[in-house]
Parts: C-alpha cells; structure tokens; sequence
C-alpha cells in the first residue's frame, strides 16, 4: 500500500471520531513514519520480536498545569509497516487497526489508563456512536430555543 493509501485511511479513520472528542484535540500532529527505530522499541522494552502499531507522545491533558502552554504540538505517531503487516495487507482490516490505534493513542492524549481506553476503542471498532454524542445530538434537537449559529 501506498503512503498516500495509507494516508486516506487514516483521514478517514480521523473523520470517524467522536464528535465530543473530536472538538477537544488541539496542537496535536498525527503523522505516518514506515517502522518505529530500533532505539524507541529498546526505550519502551519492546521484545525483539516485538513492535508497536502507534505511539502518543506529548503531555496529556490531565496532566498540563496552569502555566502550560507555547509548545510544540503533541505527537501520535501510526506505524505503516507495523500495522500492514499484522493485518496481511488487508485494506479493511488496515482500516479497522489504523482506527483502533488512532483511538488508543487519543486516549492517552486525554490522559486515560488501558482499561478506561478500551470501551472507545470497542465502539469505534463496532462503528456504534459514542452515548454522549447521541445524547448531545438528541437534546439538540429537542431544544426548541435559538437557533445555534
């Protein structure tokens, strides 16, 4: 698969975020590199037969203090070759991962342990709207008030 072809699935696995996370990410770059160095898999303890599909790396937002600011974007990082190969260079399957490693990555943006993770991840994967978003557009559209601009 091409990097442009990878690319399009990651915009469209961008587009699939929840709506109330989506509004909350700011300063945050998402880039593709082919494989993760050999330097970063040692830093993280990976096994040698081991990788990663993705990385976050920045300061989460639970963790920024009142006096954080003028920094350089936060980071998550999609691994192609990591990922294609663990689905067998399946476009679906690619598409499912890209998504799945888009969302864990996020999480930990917003400072979330594993476990409080894995409930968005499941919804993204099942394509089910996230029970806030649902919420927030049922109430928008049971509110007879002003119009919103």
């Amino acid at each position: 698969m091409t990097r442009e072809e990878f690319g399009q699935l990651v915009q469209e696995a961008i587009d699939r975020i929840p709506r109330r996370f989506a509004r909350e990410i700011h300063n945050v770059a998402i880039v593709i590199e082919d494989e993760p160095s050999d330097e970063l898999l040692d830093e993280m303890d990976i096994d040698d037969d081991g990788t990663i599909l993705g990385l976050y790396q920045g300061t989460p937002l639970n963790q920024r203090g009142f006096g954080y600011g003028n920094q350089l974007p936060d980071r998550i990082t999609l691994f192609q070759g990591p990922i294609e190969d663990e689905c067998e260079d399946d476009e679906d399957e690619i598409f499912v991962a890209i998504g799945e490693t888009l969302i864990h990555e996020l999480g930990h943006y917003f400072g979330m342990e594993e476990h409080e993770i894995a409930p968005h991840e499941e919804r993204w994967l099942l394509g089910e709207d996230d029970p806030e978003d649902v919420a927030a557009e049922s109430a928008e559209d049971d509110d007879p008030g002003e119009p919103r601009p």
